[in-house]
């Protein structure tokens, strides 16, 4: 594997690679690989000669500035893994690499209603700093492909509205999210919760859960209430509990019995904030 922190000599490397017709497949991440980031990585380099991995912890995608502080740091394990998943590249830029100019003067991404609901909602600015980031590494990288989990449901929507808006050519893949043997999602986050919370968070992919086997059609409000309370009594601080249409995210208070659905939690346990979803096919 062959590490830069600077644009110009990876960008000669990418160069060579596609000058040999070599495709190349980019997982982006903030670090704090686990085995989530690991499966995105082994799909890239099932469909493409290049697998290119990035780490940048990006400062403008954070709304609490704690949170930025407190993101966990495993440099030396990650690129112990990357080494042992026969990654390609690192990209491991400095902040100036990324914003040459600063982040005070960056661009603002017509992201639409995404922005205003659910993580939109309650980490204002957040999508912009991801569009921001992911448009400075889609141009730097040129993929072929791009792989993203489907953990961060609500980003890859924004990102896929990203590609669309740029019109870089670069094709999304977003793959199943990866989960404990007790059903937590995995998460570089999850390092943050001491062995009590621990067993606690799981409690988010069982509410989400009972609502994929529990949802029938008509008014889903009574449904998502007692996902709340029952968050609230294994210990959460709940952002919310939604339902929304898969294709367009959409939220629902009512479902036809038809329409793909998609079911979204968000939740403190003390400063740790945890999302997941599960999706729900239409005609269920």
């Amino acid at each position: 594997m062959i590490l830069f922190k600077q644009v110009e000599p990876l960008q000669q490397a990418l160069d060579k690679f596609r000058q040999e017709g070599r495709s190349i497949g980019f997982v982006p991440t903030m670090g704090a690989l686990h085995q989530g980031h690991l499966s995105l990585l082994e799909a890239a380099r099932k469909e493409n000669e290049t697998v290119i991995c990035s780490i940048f912890v990006n400062p403008t995608q954070f709304n609490d500035p704690s949170d930025f502080e407190k993101y966990p740091i495993t440099l030396e394990k990650d690129i112990e893994l990357l080494i042992q998943s026969n990654t390609n590249l690192l990209f491991l830029p400095y902040v100036s690499e990324i914003y040459p100019n600063g982040t005070g003067n960056l661009p603002n991404y017509s992201i639409g209603f995404l922005e205003t609901i659910l993580e939109g909602k309650y980490r204002p600015g957040h999508f912009q700093g991801v569009c921001q980031v992911m448009h400075r590494l889609l141009e730097i990288v040129k993929a072929d492909n791009l792989y993203m989990g489907q953990k961060d449901y609500q980003q890859c929507m924004v990102v896929k509205r990203l590609l669309e808006l740029t019109r870089i050519p670069t094709r999304l893949h977003t793959c199943p999210t990866l989960r404990e043997t007790d059903g937590l999602a995995m998460s570089s986050r999850n390092t943050r919760l001491l062995p009590a919370q621990r067993a606690q968070a799981v409690t988010i992919s069982q509410v989400l859960k009972e609502i994929c086997v529990t949802l029938q059609p008509g008014l889903t409000s009574l449904l998502l209430q007692a996902a709340e309370q029952k968050l609230e009594k294994a210990g959460f601080k709940v952002d919310y509990v939604a339902l929304a249409n898969a294709d367009n995210l959409d939220l629902l208070d009512h479902w036809d019995g038809q329409q793909p659905v998609v079911a979204l939690a968000a939740a403190y346990l003390d400063e740790v904030r945890l999302i997941d979803n599960m999706l729900i096919q239409s005609g269920k």
